[in-house]
């Protein structure tokens, strides 16, 4: 399955228009507490219990993914979906695209 890669202005709308959407920082835990957007849950995709811990979120929901260039959130879309997850969507160039 290919990822949905969104732009910056298609992100935003579709997750605002979702009131049931998850926001998904999957940067470290220091880049997330200096500048992570409002109301994004963070699960850093570089420590050894990310895939346990996507594993205990509901898979029914809509995830939208962002790191800071949009590497790893690709990345971890990929891996979401391969866990089952069907509404993925990855911030094709994140915070600093």
């Amino acid at each position: 399955m290919k990822i949905q890669n969104l732009s910056s202005t298609d992100f935003k709308s579709q997750f605002e228009a979702d009131p049931d959407a998850i926001l998904l920082d999957v940067r470290t835990i220091g880049e997330y507490q200096y500048n992570a957007l409002p109301n994004a849950i963070n699960i850093d995709i570089k420590r050894p219990d990310f895939i346990d811990e996507i594993d205990e979120l509901d898979r029914e929901k809509a995830y939208y993914v962002y790191c800071r260039i949009g590497i790893r959130s690709a990345n971890a879309c990929r891996l979401m979906q391969q866990m089952g997850f069907r509404s993925v969507y990855n911030w094709e160039k994140g915070l600093e695209g």
